[in-house]
């Protein structure tokens, strides 16, 4: 690296389904997101379920959809997030924390990923994870 040249920190987030859904939709701050060159999206394997099984979807969306996740880093549930989301169950259980939104929240815990959710009412009380700025 020459004298005067920085290397610039790559920022990683945890994406959660409903920003996916706007990247597909075409909202741009969610197209921003996926398109830039200084981010590497993670999503979990609940999130790729998600979309792949939802009822009437067609061939061409789920090749569409396919297409994005190949670009993705798609995480596994793993023992680390499974011991992390029967933590935050039982932990947030008076929240209504539910089993979905538990999942997405051990995955961003367990890996150290600031989650970027539209969804903050299902998210702001977990104290374990951090969530990204989001977007209006």
């Amino acid at each position: 690296m020459s004298q005067g040249t920085y290397r610039v920190a790559r920022i990683k987030l945890l994406i959660d389904t409903d920003i996916f859904i706007d990247y597909l939709k075409g909202m741009s701050p969610a197209k921003a997101v996926f398109r830039s060159r200084d981010i590497d999206i993670y999503c979990s394997i609940l999130t790729k379920k998600e979309l792949l099984s939802k009822p009437g979807l067609k061939d061409s969306e789920r090749k569409k959809i396919i297409s994005i996740l190949r670009d993705l880093k798609t995480i596994s549930i793993d023992p680390d997030i499974s011991l992390k989301y029967s933590d935050l169950l039982t932990k947030y259980h008076d929240n209504r924390l539910q089993p979905p939104d538990a999942i997405i929240a051990a995955t961003a815990w367990s890996k150290k990923l600031p989650l970027l959710t539209r969804n903050m009412r299902h998210f702001s009380y977990i104290e374990e994870i951090k969530l990204s700025p989001i977007y209006d």
